[in-house]
């Protein structure tokens, strides 16, 4: 399959997009099977203060000197005179992990967005099961196979399943090291993050983070309506500190979804 000549509606996205699969394919030859786009781009409410999120599938697990060519490739990747130069946040992922989660192989090559930021072997547990329904259900294509054919469905309580996990990993570290919260950008990620995972436990399916913030405004009662109208203007200035106000009703945000999964894993898991 040819990569589209637009894949996205950003000018200077679609360019950084195309230099980085013409790199990755010169790099991985023949284990390059495809490459899609998830996260922001393909729910649709992609804007200026989020990243661009990838997968590249690969034949063959990388590491060794191909890992090491995929790592430099990145470091001058994020040199480009680009504003989506260090946002760029994806995989590289074999075609058999990519399918199905197993336990057996979770350690991929993956690179996080920010300044400083290097390509390193993270692991992709059952929380990945998340950027899999997203990949096959909206995932663009920049080449290869459609997502349909390389990724098995993704149940509705698999989903659960993934955002019980993050509750109890990364959600509950939160709670215990609030000096993580420090900034607006970091706060306003969690207050979103939150809103995504009650989403998910109540419909069994996966939104943005716009979608899901405006549905938890809704439904989950008026005492969390300010805080998340304040995340908006968080988003967008990611780098003030996060106000006191905003830091504790966080917490008790926090507090309160980790009590809806108890309940929830209690009662329909």
């Amino acid at each position: 399959m040819s990569k589209p000549t637009q894949p996205t509606p950003y000018p200077e996205v679609n360019a950084l997009l195309h230099e980085l699969l013409d790199r990755v394919q010169a790099i991985l030859g023949s284990h390059f099977i495809g490459m899609c786009l998830d996260g922001s781009l393909a729910s649709g409410d992609f804007d200026q203060d989020s990243d661009i999120d990838f997968v590249a599938v690969t034949g063959a697990e990388i590491s060794g000197d191909l890992f090491a060519a995929l790592q430099a490739m990145h470091e001058r990747i994020a040199t480009i005179d680009s504003w989506y130069a260090d946002q760029l946040e994806g995989s590289y992922m074999s075609a058999h992990a990519l399918r199905r989660y197993d336990p057996a192989h979770v350690l991929y090559p993956n690179i996080e967005r920010g300044r400083g930021e290097r390509l390193k072997i993270a692991q992709h547990d059952e929380v990945w099961n998340i950027h899999r329904y997203m990949l096959r259900e909206r995932g663009i294509v920049l080449a290869g196979p459609a997502p349909q054919t390389l990724i098995d469905p993704v149940s509705s309580d698999q989903l659960r399943r993934a955002m019980l996990s993050v509750l109890s990993g990364w959600v509950t570290q939160i709670l215990h090291d609030p000096t993580q919260m420090k900034n607006r950008g970091y706060q306003s990620y969690i207050v979103l993050t939150l809103c995504r995972i009650l989403y998910t436990l109540q419909h069994g399916a996966v939104v943005s983070k716009p979608v899901a913030a405006r549905w938890a405004q809704k439904t989950l009662g008026e005492q969390w309506v300010p805080l998340i109208e304040r995340t908006w203007a968080g988003r967008h200035n990611p780098g003030l500190e996060a106000s006191s106000e905003d830091v504790n009703e966080t917490l008790a945000f926090i507090r309160y979804t980790l009590e809806r999964g108890r309940r929830f894993e209690t009662h329909a898991l």
